[in-house]
């Protein structure tokens, strides 16, 4: 007859735990970019006011060094976003109205509006960069 040995969850609770650590450590934080105006950026709620737009050939400047950085990080820059979309899993994409549209009118209605649309993979960290329609 075979025995039975009893297993120990301690293994996996240390696997567990340095996957959360390393999932923790992905991702950066931003540096400063003192060429754009985040206030300002953040101050134009859902792009009524025409500076996003203003803004944007400078956000694309400093477009690469956005990619790899955190949730938090994007939030603390940029502000909270116009809108979210939970994707699968845990991943999800952020939108900045970057043109006015309805969404100006009273109530908030979503709109075609074009949009700067931030993807964050499962680990939270920005993975993709891109617009609603391409830009004029």
């Amino acid at each position: 007859m075979l025995a039975r040995r009893s297993c120990s969850c301690l293994p996996l609770s240390l696997f567990l735990s340095a996957t959360t650590l390393l999932l923790a450590a992905c991702g950066h934080s931003l540096p400063d970019f003192p060429d754009f105006d985040a206030a300002t950026w953040r101050r134009d709620s859902f792009g009524c006011q025409k500076q996003r737009a203003r803004l944007l050939p400078i956000l694309e400047k400093h477009r690469a060094e956005l990619f790899g950085a955190r949730t938090n990080a994007i939030d603390a820059f940029l502000g909270r976003p116009d809108g979210a979309e939970l994707d699968e899993q845990t991943e999800k994409t952020y939108f900045y109205y970057i043109e006015p549209g309805p969404q100006c009118e009273r109530g908030h209605a979503r709109s075609a509006a074009n949009k700067l649309l931030i993807h964050f993979g499962a680990t939270g960290t920005v993975t993709e960069i891109r617009y609603e329609r391409p830009l004029k």
